[in-house]
């Protein structure tokens, strides 16, 4: 079975998956130019790396389940590796980010303020 015997209902639904998978990961490049901050930078390539690649990969079963006859589920690997390794990344970049901004004096360092122990402006008991 080729890509132009596949059934029209078939190829419409793997063509849209593929449509919004790769638009929303276009989405989060583009929120990556656009966007100032290398915090803010952080969140928006988690719209292509989650929906994005879901879509991507949920299209790819449908496409090769329907060439080969039985269901093919080798492309949940690829994703449950894209779900899991992505926020360790972006947690590791941010604490990375923070730790250099904090040595470099940008920043104050987290639970440094007065009263942070507190959880507020709270004075100690006298």
């Amino acid at each position: 079975m080729s890509g132009a015997d596949l059934p029209l209902w078939a190829a419409v639904l793997i063509a849209a998956l593929v449509v919004i998978g790769s638009t929303l990961t276009l989405i989060g490049a583009l929120g990556l130019l656009s966007l100032r901050s290398f915090y803010d930078r952080l969140h928006a390539p988690a719209l292509g790396a989650s929906w994005g690649t879901g879509a991507v990969i949920l299209a790819s079963m449908a496409l090769f389940s329907l060439q080969g006859g039985t269901l093919q589920l080798h492309e949940i690997i690829i994703g449950v590796f894209v779900m899991v390794t992505t926020p360790v990344a972006t947690m590791i970049l941010g604490r990375a980010a923070l730790t250099r901004d904090v040595a470099d004096g940008l920043i104050a360092a987290p639970g440094s303020e007065p009263g942070s122990e507190t959880g507020g402006d709270q004075s100690p008991p006298a």
